[in-house]
Formats: structure tokens, C-alpha cells, sequence
């Protein structure tokens, strides 16, 4: 089972993480292969849209595995891309981020490296990374103030808080809400689940495909425009890099990784 899928439909570019018995956290290949696909959009002209979305109705993505930070580190794209694959790269193009469940620490890093953000009403957001140690070097430092304020983005980072998606749409992390698919808006589990489908992808790809509709060139000009509003991006990724990447080797992130491998998971703080 290939663990990261990439399918065009259309204009559209859906790439899936598919790690579900994983809550789709990142492994290096899946890295390499994010990084790959980003470049492979940016250079198709048929490919309008870009589209990231989790397998399964559970999670989005809960981030980076963390029992392969070693090789996430060093792949052949960490420098170029960050270690989980898209952090550095802009494929020109606009992209959307369907977020179907889990949406933790990179994964939230990920969410927000697309455009904007469709979520399903099941969908969670934290920086539960904080529990471990581990750093945001995948663009949190930088993307997160620009999304919903500092103040917003210094709450989620320094408290690792779990908010679900009204607080996150209230926030202007999320864009939409969608209805999570089940009985009463409670998504189904097992093979009723993976029947259902993703309501937040539904709603991405009829967006995606209104916006591969328009007029491509003064869409890209404007959101290359908007993007360049805060300052130079390339520039923070960077200085997050340089004072992240050593924290990363800190004594405390290689306690916090044992304990998160033997299992010892603390419940994250929710909001009062």
C-alpha cells in the first residue's frame, strides 16, 4: 500500500496521506514523496489546484513519525523542502488543505502551508508536539502569526492546547466547517467510515474546481501578492530552521521521544 497517493482529477491535484492506522503521520518516504509531488504540480500546466487531504475519517495528520526523526532530518529533500516535505516550496499555484480529523503538530504545519483550510466538524488542531520537545521547523513559527495573529499563535504553541474546528474557524485557522458524515454529524467508523468519504474533501475539490475555472494568470499574480504581504517568508523559514534544528538534538526532545515510544502520552490541555 503506497503511503502517500497522488491522483489528478482534472485541474485538480489530490495528493492523500495514507497512513490511517498511523493517524497519517509523516514518515521520510512520505516526505520525499510530498516534496515530489509538490514539484510535479508546480511543473504541470494542466494542474491548476492542489489539494491535500488524510486517508480515513480519524485524522488529517498528526504530524511527523516520530520514531523516524532520524532519517526525517537527512532525506534527500530536508534542505530544499524541511524535513516533512513542503515547508520551503511554492509551487505558484493555489492549494487547499481538506482537513478530515487529527490535525496535530506538523500536520498543522502542513494545513497551514496550503492556502486556507476546509475542515470536516470532527477535526481537532494542537501543537502536541510540545508534550515531547519537539520544535516546529516545518514552518509553524512563521505561518501560524501570519494565519491567526501572534497572540492566537503563541497560545497554541506555548500551551500545546487542543482546540476543536469552531475554535479553530474562530481563530481564522480554518476557513470552513463542514458536516463531519454520520448520524447526527459523528463520523462512522470501520468500513461505513471509509464508505462515507471525507465531507471536507468534497467541499475542497468543488472549490478547487471553481478556482481551475477562472483565469489562471491574474489569480496567481494576486495570490503571490497576498502571500509577499507579511514579509519575506523564505527568510523566517530559515531563522526558524537554524534556532529549531539544534533543539532537536536537545537531552529533553530524546526523553520526550522515548516516553512518546514506551507510550507515555499525556492528556493536552483543552481550552477553559
Amino acid at each position: 500500500m503506497d503511503e502517500l497517493v497522488v491522483e489528478q482529477r482534472g485541474a485538480v491535484t489530490v495528493v492523500t496521506l495514507n497512513r490511517p492506522e498511523a493517524h497519517n503521520s509523516i514518515t521520510a518516504g512520505m516526505a520525499v514523496g510530498m516534496a515530489e509531488a509538490i514539484d510535479a504540480f508546480a511543473g504541470d500546466d494542466s494542474a491548476r489546484v492542489l489539494v491535500i487531504t488524510g486517508a480515513g475519517d480519524r485524522s488529517f495528520c498528526s504530524g511527523a513519525n516520530l520514531k523516524d526523526v532520524d532519517e526525517l532530518l537527512r532525506h534527500a529533500h530536508t534542505e530544499r523542502a524541511g524535513p516533512i516535505g513542503f515547508a520551503h516550496l511554492d509551487p505558484g499555484k493555489p492549494t487547499i488543505a481538506a482537513v478530515n480529523g487529527y490535525c496535530f503538530a506538523g500536520g498543522m504545519e502542513l494545513a497551514c502551508w496550503c492556502d486556507f483550510r476546509i475542515a470536516s466538524a470532527n477535526a481537532e488542531f494542537g501543537a502536541l508536539n510540545r508534550r515531547w520537545g519537539v520544535p516546529f521547523i516545518d514552518g509553524g513559527t512563521q505561518r501560524f502569526p501570519r494565519i491567526v495573529g501572534q497572540g492566537n499563535a503563541l497560545y497554541l504553541i506555548e500551551t500545546g492546547v487542543r482546540i476543536d474546528a469552531a475554535r479553530a474557524q474562530a481563530m481564522g485557522l480554518v476557513q470552513e466547517v463542514v458536516a463531519a458524515r454520520g448520524t447526527g454529524g459523528v463520523p462512522p467508523t470501520g468500513a461505513a467510515g471509509a464508505a462515507s468519504g471525507n465531507a471536507a474533501l468534497d467541499r475542497a475539490l468543488e472549490l478547487a474546481e471553481r478556482i481551475a475555472g477562472y483565469p489562471q494568470s491574474s489569480l496567481r499574480t494576486d495570490r503571490a501578492a497576498t502571500l509577499a504581504a507579511f514579509g519575506d517568508l523564505q527568510a523566517g523559514l530559515y531563522m526558524e530552521s537554524g534556532l529549531g534544528r539544534p533543539a532537536a538534538t536537545d537531552p529533553e526532545m530524546i526523553e520526550g521521544l522515548r516516553n512518546f515510544v514506551a507510550g507515555n502520552r499525556p492528556e493536552a490541555p483543552r481550552p477553559a
